[in-house]
């Protein structure tokens, strides 16, 4: 299946518009109540600040999911950090149908779902919905029809240990693909690097 991947990331939103969009107070709360918990080390901003290619990062997500409340805000601090990323967001609910095909988890519509993107918008990556760190803290909670609503707000300006894996895991996710695009033949003859 092959997919115009300008125009669904053309159609997606910030961060920000897709918040005022699809989110209601109590969710835009939420969201912001996390982001405000999220920091960096030195040495996640001395890797990102080392991000030399465009990437553009589409994600699949629903204001209303917990996982989304988690890890959504966790890309708009990467984005904050780094000039060469560049995310949108598109509602699982509202975006195309073949994209939404395209991008399942064990056969569902799970969120969130990025997809990894060059400047041009060729694919190099996909990754999505829950890093390692959550499926482990999951398989170690899980008792009998219990659910967990994958939230983990912390305290402002501090992040509980599974926020600092999950965060660190994504970061592993955004470095893998800056360095697909950095060791690309076609983009290192296009900037002649």
């Amino acid at each position: 299946m092959t997919l115009d991947w300008s125009e669904i990331y053309a159609s997606g939103l910030s961060y920000n518009d897709y918040l005022a969009r699809y989110g209601n107070e109590n969710q835009q709360q939420r969201w912001a109540v996390k982001r405000n918990t999220l920091s960096l080390s030195d040495a996640q901003k001395e890797l990102l600040s080392r991000f030399t290619r465009k990437m553009h990062v589409l994600c699949m997500a629903g204001a209303w999911c917990g996982d989304c409340v988690d890890q959504c805000p966790m890309f708009a601090l990467l984005e904050e950090e780094s000039p060469n990323i560049e995310v949108r967001f598109v509602d699982r609910d509202d975006c195309d149908e073949a994209f939404k095909e395209l991008v399942k988890v064990c056969g569902g519509n799970r969120v969130p779902v990025t997809v990894f993107l060059t400047e041009d918008f060729q694919q190099t990556g996909f990754y999505g919905d829950r890093t390692l760190a959550k499926y482990r803290q999951l398989i170690e909670n899980v008792t009998g029809a219990a659910c967990s609503t994958g939230i983990s707000l912390g305290t402002e300006g501090q992040m509980d240990p599974l926020t600092t894996s999950v965060l660190a895991e994504w970061i592993d996710q955004f470095e893998r693909n800056q360095w697909i695009l950095r060791t690309s033949a076609r983009l290192r003859e296009k900037h002649g690097d």
